[in-house]
């Protein structure tokens, strides 16, 4: 243990030496973890459990549980018309996702503090903050009153939003890059597309692809949702159906396994791509 730790201690008149690191976060921590088990809690007296019998409640809930997920079958529409569903969703969110990082990264170098002015990473951190900070349904909702309810506001709205999370994710692995390597190039005379294209990128590739593909399994499940949300379509609008207006549940259990199908392979994908063209992380 160094010395330097020595304004996180203090010494007692006995000689020993008593830690005070992480006290007052610590006891932040814990009370936020007990106001929250206490609204909790306290909730469950403001319901209204009027007409509610727990026992029938929980039989016909196995019941429903067991005919989704143990009898799937499509009623309303064909195997050939989700697998068409689920690529729209897919379509979403893929193009949300790739202008989302293309937009996100020249934003990222101006938000990186070893990289750009002080006044520009912070008006560039202050305004995606804001734009991070509202839900993406929201910014869904505020472009369909503009551009109507639709495909449009859905992958703008996810756009909003991906840029915002992917400028911090971008910024902060930027910002990890040893200074020793940005010193060592602006030493030799190279311009700062240089520095960015020789120091961080081969730096920090890992970090991009493993946030990009966060993103991009972040988006389809939001895809899903905002296929029914914003009339987005997509298996999200079949879903939507089969539950609110249909109430099938055999219907509902295959759409789901069919969501999950694609997340499971999603996840393959992603890291198939990184153990190929990224081996250092082998």
């Amino acid at each position: 243990m160094q010395y330097d730790l020595a304004t996180h201690m203090k010494r007692t008149r006995t000689g020993k030496i008593s830690l005070k690191s992480g006290e007052k976060s610590e006891k932040v921590i814990q009370l936020t973890v007990l106001s929250f088990v206490v609204l909790t809690i306290a909730a469950f007296f403001f319901f209204d459990f009027t007409g509610f019998q727990f026992k029938k409640a929980i039989v016909e809930t196995a019941h429903n549980l067991k005919v989704m997920f143990f009898m799937p079958k499509l009623s309303h529409f064909g195997f050939g018309e989700a697998i068409f569903q689920v690529t729209i969703t897919l379509g979403l969110a893929v193009l949300s996702t790739i202008l989302g990082a293309l937009i996100a990264f020249f934003l990222a170098l101006l938000a990186a503090t070893n990289l750009s002015k002080e006044w520009i990473s912070r008006t560039v951190r202050v305004i995606v903050a804001f734009i991070r900070a509202v839900p993406t349904v929201l910014w869904v909702l505020i472009f369909a009153i503009s551009a109507g309810l639709g495909s449009e506001a859905a992958v703008v709205g996810m756009l909003f939003h991906s840029i915002a999370y992917l400028v911090k994710a971008y910024s902060e692995a930027f910002e990890e890059v040893s200074p020793g390597i940005i010193e060592s190039l602006r030493a030799t005379g190279s311009s700062w597309w240089h520095i960015v294209k020789h120091g961080i990128v081969p730096s920090t590739s890992t970090y991009i692809m493993s946030w990009t593909f966060l993103r991009f399994e972040i988006n389809f499940g939001v895809a899903v949702a905002m296929g029914a949300a914003a009339g987005a379509g997509g298996i999200g609008f079949e879903l939507f159906m089969a539950s609110g207006f249909y109430f099938d549940l055999r219907e509902v259990g295959f759409i789901t396994y069919a969501i999950l199908l694609v997340a499971i392979l999603l996840e393959m994908l992603s890291t198939r791509l990184k153990n190929r063209y990224l081996p250092s992380e082998k």
